[in-house]
């Protein structure tokens, strides 16, 4: 048999998380594959980048649409629970959950809208009013939207360690710390759920930079930043990276901003940003090279 859609997973999916319990996506991600009727061979069939399998992708995608359109929630990175709206849905026993129902929920639509694929009819309009090139550059970054999800989700499900190397790996493929060696020796001396320690700021550690790394569930509230930003005074130093797999509340992001040290505070958003940019934690599937005309050639 073909493997299912993604969109013929949103209901099923939905189904799973219906008795309002909150449950880890991977324990739902397997259970969907095994009620799929698959074969083992169709189970491990693998994208073209051999890097996930399409089942897998697949599945990952009606989660995403489904958290768009706020029919489930994701309480903490890497589990799920069905929302109010969601139990709503299912209540009205939908026959199919797909892109066209979930147009309903204006936060779906906005979503859609904001990658330039609000649904078809919208999709052409604005498509007669750009070029093939800012097209191309829409369905990337729709792409990188759910890779940034999944990159967070795969930090979460971790060990701290994990997120100590990552971090340091990052520093270093950004230009920090010297070499990866010189970097993991200084790093990762608290062993609290992060990292705490001073890195080179250039090969040679003319300057230093002082970093505090840690996973987090909720916002990272301005208390946090205060004892950081204490530390940095403690080491004399003036130059500080927070980095968290969360966010920063406003007080947090306020008071990094008013301090006379230079605190830069990295969400983790932002940080799986930077992961895709510094080529970390993820792969090339496929390379699209587009050419224009060279007009200094003909004239």
């Amino acid at each position: 048999m073909a493997i299912p859609g993604y969109q013929k997973f949103m209901l099923p999916l939905l189904k799973e998380v219906s008795d309002g319990d909150i449950h880890q996506y991977r324990d739902i991600k397997e259970s969907l594959t095994e009620k799929s009727g698959l074969s083992d061979l169709e189970k491990r069939e693998l994208l073209s980048s051999g890097k996930q399998t399409v089942v897998d992708n697949r599945i990952a995608w009606a989660k995403t649409y489904l958290v768009k359109a706020g029919l489930i929630e994701s309480p903490k990175r890497a589990h799920l629970q069905i929302s109010e709206r969601g139990l709503k849905v299912l209540k009205n026993n939908p026959a199919e959950v797909d892109t066209k129902f979930l147009m309903q929920f204006p936060e779906f639509v906005e979503f859609r809208s904001k990658n330039k694929k609000a649904n078809d009819q919208v999709q052409e309009d604005e498509n007669k009013e750009k070029s093939p090139h800012e097209i191309i550059e829409s369905e990337i970054n729709s792409l990188n939207e759910n890779l940034i999800d999944e990159l967070l989700e795969s930090i979460a499900n971790n060990s701290p360690y994990f997120f100590e190397t990552l971090v340091v790996e990052l520093l270093v493929k950004m230009g920090y710390g010297g070499s990866l060696k010189d970097a993991a020796e200084v790093v990762g001396k608290s062993g609290d759920e992060g990292i705490d320690g001073i890195i080179k700021e250039d090969p040679l550690g003319l300057d230093k930079i002082y970093i505090q790394a840690k996973r987090w569930e909720g916002s990272v509230s301005r208390p946090e930043i205060q004892k950081f930003v204490g530390a940095l005074l403690g080491k004399q130093a003036k130059k500080g990276v927070f980095i968290t797999t969360s966010t920063f509340t406003k007080g947090a992001i306020e008071y990094a901003a008013s301090v006379d040290s230079n605190v830069v505070l990295i969400d983790g958003q932002k940080l799986a940003e930077l992961m895709i940019e510094y080529d970390l934690g993820v792969s090339t599937q496929q390379t699209y090279v587009t050419k224009v005309i060279d007009t200094d050639f003909f004239e």
